[in-house]
């Protein structure tokens, strides 16, 4: 009774420690997963306000958005082709029939979203070459920021990609850009006073303002 009991024992001691480490090991497992886990959401954050950020850019240069429609894997819901019987065969035909059936509706509905886009009104560029027209003095981008999104409630203008244009302008030569203390300022590209202050010695610097 002495030594059965005593191998009980054991083989009990045993099973303790063999579940205690791994039970260790899975909190550590746990950790480590939770650790990339929150990575890789932090990558994803970015990533998307990343996008957001090209989006806005996009629509400030006046491109029109390309339709992106998610990659689909060939042959991912058709089944391993077997010979045991027909089965296999006859879901890969009506698999394959599904898809053609469904791929004339996708371009009619591109030529819908482009046709909404056309009627969307000017650009933001378009906006903004004629609000620089109509003005007499330079104004800064938070200015014609501030102008055009009085003048067009309905669209939501930000300060940002106001300023990203109007760079792209002074790049295209469509626009002027001048320096008064720490502030930038932008006319249409023949107004007389942004000819004055280059002629003065004022050189543009990539400042925002």
């Amino acid at each position: 009774m002495s030594q059965s009991t005593t191998a009980s024992t054991e083989l009990s001691s045993h099973y303790v420690a063999q579940v205690s480490g791994d039970l260790e090991r899975n909190l550590k497992e746990q950790e480590r997963i939770g650790a990339e886990i929150a990575a890789l959401q932090e990558q994803l954050a970015a990533v998307r306000q990343d996008h957001t950020m090209l989006v806005n850019m996009q629509q400030a240069l006046g491109i029109a958005a390309t339709p992106v429609e998610p990659a689909v894997v060939p042959g991912s819901a058709v089944p391993s082709p077997r010979q045991t019987d027909g089965a296999p065969k006859r879901r890969a035909r009506k698999t394959t029939a599904v898809r053609e059936g469904a791929a004339p509706r996708q371009p009619a509905g591109t030529k819908a979203k482009a046709a909404g886009t056309a009627k969307t009104g000017p650009t933001l560029v378009e906006l903004i070459r004629s609000h620089l027209a109509e003005q007499s003095e330079p104004r800064s981008a938070a200015e014609i920021s501030t102008a055009l999104g009085q003048a067009h409630p309905d669209r939501d203008i930000k300060t940002k990609v106001v300023r990203v244009t109007l760079e792209g302008l002074v790049a295209k030569s469509q626009a002027q850009r001048t320096k008064q203390g720490t502030s930038v300022f932008y006319t249409a590209p023949d107004a007389p006073q942004a000819t004055a202050e280059l002629q003065g010695g004022e050189q543009p610097e990539d400042t925002d303002g």
